[in-house]
């Protein structure tokens, strides 16, 4: 009888596994038909949420990255809140505050905008430091302290920033501490001439039909989303393969016995949350790939956009126009794989 609750039990988990996994690939497939050219940008956001992160995403505007999260609420149960940040924000503009109702004789906190479930900080770094900093506490804790009280924020709760790396002035360049909460820090490109034609087409009907983004079926449930979290942190990870994580990990902080270069290019090393990050990546990368163990091939996958904004480079390097980028192609060619 025992055997049989055990085969039923894992009949169960299996279904609802098979279930999930369904669901986020026809959400994969209904985000790349809102958001074309940009397959990276939406596996990174599915990771991100398989892995409860949070997505950092650079580039030039007008490449749909406000599209990509918008397009994210309209296929999931949960709701969406853009902010954009200016100069003159305080931090009670995304945590909220204490508004006095004098017909009560008392005060109540008012919910800012914080308080949903999917948050896009649109420009970021136009913010100054106060306000970048009220996101701290958000994305650490998934809480908030307003006062002497603290206030807890949906589950399912992912910021997705976004910076133009293009102008610079007026803006305030993200703290090491601010950028090391990011999980991913994903870099998205113009598309190529085919894709502008077929983004152009797509513009067209939108058009016509005066409908930016036609409301799908829910496809994702929060349900869903939290099985998946649970299937992703279950899958087979191998000794060696997490002993290679550290390796990664541990040549950004002592690089001289792995290459020259990096000991020349590199100033400070990345902490513990990028292993945690590679971890978790390449664990939701291979589950969405419908595998149950994860390879040094998903390490090598999600280990650049783990890592690009968690190294800081010298000056004769920067001087030199070194990239991050750079330093992590020089990583993942010294560092050997299992």
């Amino acid at each position: 009888m025992e055997d049989f609750h055990d085969a039923a039990t894992a009949a169960t988990r299996a279904l609802a596994t098979d279930n999930a996994l369904a669901a986020f690939q026809a959400t994969r497939a209904y985000l790349n038909t809102q958001i074309l050219g940009q397959e990276n940008l939406v596996e990174r956001l599915l990771l991100a949420l398989l892995a409860d992160g949070h997505l950092l995403v650079e580039g030039p505007p007008g490449l749909a990255k406000t599209r990509a999260i918008k397009a994210l609420a309209q296929g999931l149960e949960a709701n969406f809140q853009r902010v954009q940040f200016t100069p003159d924000m305080l931090p009670s503009d995304l945590t909220g505050s204490d508004i006095f109702r004098p017909e009560e004789g008392r005060f109540q906190f008012q919910k800012g905008p914080l308080f949903h479930n999917l948050i896009l900080a649109d420009e970021i770094n136009r913010a100054p430091a106060k306000v970048q900093s009220a996101l701290l506490e958000a994305m650490g804790e998934h809480q908030i302290s307003v006062g002497s009280a603290t206030y807890r924020l949906p589950t399912l709760f992912l910021v997705m920033a976004t910076q133009n790396p293009i102008e610079h002035e007026g803006t305030f360049p993200l703290p090491e501490a601010q950028l090391d909460r990011f999980m991913l820090h994903t870099l998205v490109d113009y598309p190529d001439r085919a894709t502008t034609l077929r983004i152009m087409e797509l513009a067209r009907r939108e058009a016509i039909t005066a409908e930016v983004l036609p409301p799908p079926r829910k496809l994702l449930s929060q349900e869903a989303v939290f099985a998946a979290r649970r299937e992703v942190l279950s899958l087979t990870l191998a000794d060696s393969v997490a002993d290679y994580i550290a390796a990664l990990v541990d040549a950004t902080r002592a690089p001289a016995p792995y290459s020259a270069k990096l000991a020349e290019w590199l100033r400070w090393g990345a902490s513990p949350r990028a292993a945690i990050a590679i971890e978790r990546g390449a664990r939701a990368y291979a589950w969405l790939q419908g595998r149950d163990y994860v390879s040094p091939e998903d390490v090598q996958a999600v280990a650049p956009d783990a890592l690009r904004h968690r190294l800081l480079l010298d000056y004769s390097a920067q001087a030199r126009r070194i990239t991050a980028q750079m330093c992590v192609d020089e990583l993942l060619n010294t560092v050997p794989a299992p």
